[in-house]
């Protein structure tokens, strides 16, 4: 009886004292934990468009919205690198044209991912693991840079006309609220990718109906929830 319940403490014991097994992260790829402290990063341009929502729910492109966040965005994510402590390098207008086909690439990638890792339509053969590359395309920017890796990100947002905004409230009123008419939404990926293989070793994905582009400190804000899992070596 002693024997019995002496294993059965240590057996508590050991339970208690040992270290936890930490599941992994669904934004990282198997394996990656923190980017190593003395990478290079591109910070590749931001694939941005943002739309007028019309009172029939038409998404209509609004280029000066567009400019100007562009550019809050691109302050706010040279910000959040700096904030982060990362080693960054930005591309010139001339490597940022010849990489356009590499960030519409980055765009089909992210959208399957968030899709099909994040989303409803999980693939079987990934078993459920950040397992998706962007392939040889990438080694352009590794030829141009030198860098080991690409902060890549893709952003749409839309904003609900005055037009809209009524129809939505008369939808409500006559519906008894029963019937839902959607405003503007945001929608946002974010990908750091392995130059040297082509592997998407980290990320993550915004979708919400807040948040505004067109204002630069809610620009910030955005690029803090998008970069929020970034794994940043401490």
């Amino acid at each position: 009886m002693v024997n019995v319940m002496g294993r059965v403490l240590a057996a508590a014991l050991a339970l208690a004292f040992a270290v936890p097994v930490l599941a992994q992260s669904k934004n990282l790829a198997p394996g990656f934990t923190t980017l190593p402290k003395d990478a290079r990063v591109v910070l590749m341009p931001t694939d941005i468009e943002l739309f007028s929502m019309s009172a029939g729910g038409v998404l209509e492109p609004k280029a000066d919205w567009t400019e100007a966040a562009s550019r809050y965005f691109k302050s706010a994510l040279i910000e959040k690198e700096k904030k982060l402590g990362l080693s960054t390098i930005e591309l010139s207008a001339q490597q940022a044209d010849q990489a356009d086909e590499v960030n519409a690439l980055h765009g089909a990638v992210a959208r399957a991912i968030a899709l099909h890792h994040f989303g409803p339509m999980p693939l079987p053969t990934k078993e459920g693991k950040l397992d998706w590359s962007m392939g040889e395309p990438v080694r352009l920017i590794k030829q141009m840079t030198g860098a080991d890796y690409a902060l890549f990100s893709w952003v749409r947002d839309s904003y609900a006309s005055d037009e809209r905004k009524a129809a939505m409230v008369a939808i409500a009123v006559l519906s008894l609220g029963r019937a839902v008419a959607t405003g503007g939404v945001q929608t946002g990926y974010a990908s750091l990718v392995d130059l040297n293989t082509g592997q998407v070793m980290w990320f993550n994905r915004l979708s919400r109906a807040s948040g505004d582009l067109r204002e630069a400190e809610k620009a910030a804000e955005t690029i803090d929830s998008l970069l929020d899992t970034f794994p940043v070596a401490k």
